[in-house]
């Protein structure tokens, strides 16, 4: 079994829907369920491509699309520790020539690519503006960076896409739905047309507690929602669709 080099508390897990391995840790990133939804959601294309995915954390996204799509992935992360954690789990699995990693500050990528446009971008963008209270905010540097607005603003997200995603190339992001109409107008201002939309609930009668929601630069508009994704059934247990992901075809 090849060997890994872990800092303090890092373990590695298992992704058993992809058979990979990533490397995770309780103080500094874990990921959740939202990023394997829109790994899930976003399209990709199957044999070639650039594909960048934004805010990627501990990699857990190109990770994921790099069983769906044989073109190059890069990852984007501004948090020096997870930039070097997802760097070690692309080399754990043997994916350097399909998966990179970028330490740096999105909002400096555009000047960084120049001209070079990509044909899909994802982002799973911090949730939580900082205009809220301050005792709401982690005092865990890492988690308050990935989770709030203090690198980088919604608008500076949805710009930094726009801004490196070819003509008719797609964006897409997962966000929490009371943003709705702040992505939706962001999307709009900087010439990214919404395409897809799905909401995602915890069960069946609860308000949806999360949306996928896809794009088109410069694309005509027309959006169609999709059928709501249930995360659990009545008995609290995994839905098929959720099991799927997680788990793979033989937990189905």
């Amino acid at each position: 079994m090849k060997e890994v080099d872990l800092i303090g508390d890092e373990r590695l897990d298992y992704l058993l829907a992809e058979n990979l391995r990533i490397i995770q840790s309780p103080s500094v990133f874990s990921f959740s369920l939202d990023a394997v939804l829109l790994a899930q959601f976003v399209y990709v294309p199957i044999q070639k491509g650039n594909i960048m995915d934004l805010c990627t954390g501990n990699g857990i996204i190109p990770l994921l699309l790099s069983k769906r799509t044989r073109g190059n992935i890069t990852g984007v992360e501004i948090q020096e520790r997870l930039a070097g954690m997802a760097e070690r789990s692309f080399s754990y699995n043997e994916l350097e020539d399909q998966l990179k990693i970028i330490n740096m500050d999105l909002k400096e990528l555009p000047a960084m690519v120049e001209n070079k446009k990509y044909d899909v971008v994802t982002c799973n963008p911090p949730y939580f503006p900082l205009t809220e209270q301050e005792e709401k905010i982690n005092s865990n540097i890492h988690y308050a960076i990935a989770r709030h607005e203090i690198e980088c603003t919604l608008e500076d997200v949805v710009r930094v896409c726009s801004q490196i995603t070819k003509q008719g190339g797609k964006v897409a992001f997962v966000h929490r739905p009371g943003r709705l109409l702040d992505i939706i107008t962001l999307m709009r201002k900087y010439r990214i047309e919404p395409k897809r939309l799905q909401f995602v609930h915890s069960k069946l009668g609860k308000p949806a507690n999360t949306l996928l929601i896809e794009g088109i630069k410069d694309g005509n508009p027309d959006l169609k929602i999709l059928p709501p994704l249930l995360v659990y059934d009545e008995k609290g247990e995994y839905t098929p669709e959720v099991r799927k992901m997680l788990f793979g075809e033989e937990q189905v």
